[in-house]
């Protein structure tokens, strides 16, 4: 049954509401260094292997054409440090590529920022430890060539007054129906209704690179650029997965912080790897590889753009494609995130390597 949130994004925000502190920390936020409104230029690299030395000429390439086109350098500023934002949660077969992390820690250090400045961040220990972000246990230590990564799920980079608050409980019985009739009939409390927000993203860092990886999902449609920031990014968010009533509504407006949005600098994502059918669980079967990496500030458009890539995984083998309505994106552009239009994307080539074939 359809309500009223896709048509009244007044009522949607009424019902899921972010609480954040005037604590003080909100004095030096991460530094903007984007356009104050995202744009629909899309920069793409071709890859000859994937291999470390490829990945740093394409890294490389991608971020100086996005310096050129917006006339800024991404050095140390005010806090002197910057984050990657990885995905590792469909685990150690689909993640964001080790290599390309390692050009653009290289890329980073090439423009002034030490590696101990910088900082990797995931949500799961086990995840980041089975993708080769963190060290096995028989060696220790939780470092990824010299970068200190961080597991959000240890509670410790959260900060308990900066949360998002709905009343979706956290553990819902399997006989309740998480729909619009039922989700309103369920009781929280107050530690069930709050997802922390990674603090240090918001407040540490002068800015953070989005390094998505992409599937499908069985709720929100596509796993990729805004859930990577987002339910990917919080504490207490597992509820929202499984939820159609406020799982997009809740990535939409998680999106739309502006102390989290502020810093995010671009989203790049590599086609290395995708799965088009069954995740987010990893399942070879279903994944697609292609030799390309690209690169916005406009997660929204590569949102869009990825599940065009969904689309046609699933056609070329036979499954229903995504429905033609995905709500977070809808929802995400009524909040001024970006564009979902794909006809809008300005593509930029930055290397010979790039194929005509999209």
């Amino acid at each position: 049954m359809r309500t009223s949130f896709s048509d009244n994004l007044a009522g949607l925000l009424a019902l899921l509401v972010l609480f954040c502190a005037v604590d003080g920390r909100e004095a030096s936020p991460a530094t903007q260094v984007f356009l104050p409104e995202p744009s629909n230029r899309i920069f793409e690299a071709g890859l000859r292997e994937f291999s470390a030395e490829a990945y740093g000429e394409t890294v490389e390439a991608l971020i100086s054409a996005f310096e050129r086109a917006v006339g800024k350098r991404l050095g140390p500023s005010v806090h002197g440090r910057a984050a990657l934002k990885v995905y590792s949660d469909s685990g150690a077969g689909l993640a964001t590529p080790r290599p390309m992390v390692s050009a653009i820690i290289t890329a980073l250090e090439r423009r002034g920022f030490e590696r101990g400045r910088l900082m990797i961040v995931g949500l799961s220990i086990a995840k980041l430890r089975s993708a080769g972000f963190i060290p096995p246990l028989s060696e220790g230590g939780s470092t990824f060539e010299s970068v200190p990564v961080l597991a959000l799920e240890t509670g410790s980079y959260y900060d308990p007054e900066w949360f998002y608050d709905s009343p979706l409980p956290a553990r819902i019985s399997s006989n309740q129906a998480l729909d619009e009739s039922s989700t309103g009939n369920l009781v929280a409390s107050e530690a069930d209704r709050k997802s922390y927000l990674a603090a240090p993203l918001m407040f540490d860092v002068d800015f953070w690179i989005n390094l998505p990886a992409c599937t499908d999902h069985p709720v929100l449609g596509v796993n990729g650029a805004l859930v990577n920031a987002t339910l990917w990014n919080s504490s207490n968010t597992q509820r929202f997965f499984r939820s159609p009533a406020t799982g997009p509504a809740a990535v939409a407006e998680m999106a739309a912080v502006p102390e989290l949005r502020a810093g995010m600098v671009f989203t790049m994502v590599s086609l290395q790897r995708y799965q088009f059918i069954g995740g987010p669980v990893f399942n070879s079967l279903y994944t697609v590889s292609e030799p390309r990496v690209w690169l916005g500030d406009n997660p929204v458009l590569i949102d869009a753009l990825l599940r065009e890539r969904i689309d046609r995984g699933r056609r070329e083998a036979g499954f229903r494609m995504l429905p033609e309505d995905l709500r977070f994106l809808a929802y995400a552009q009524q909040l001024g995130l970006g564009s979902a239009n794909v006809s809008l994307a300005e593509w930029v080539a930055v290397n010979a390597e790039v194929s005509d074939s999209r």
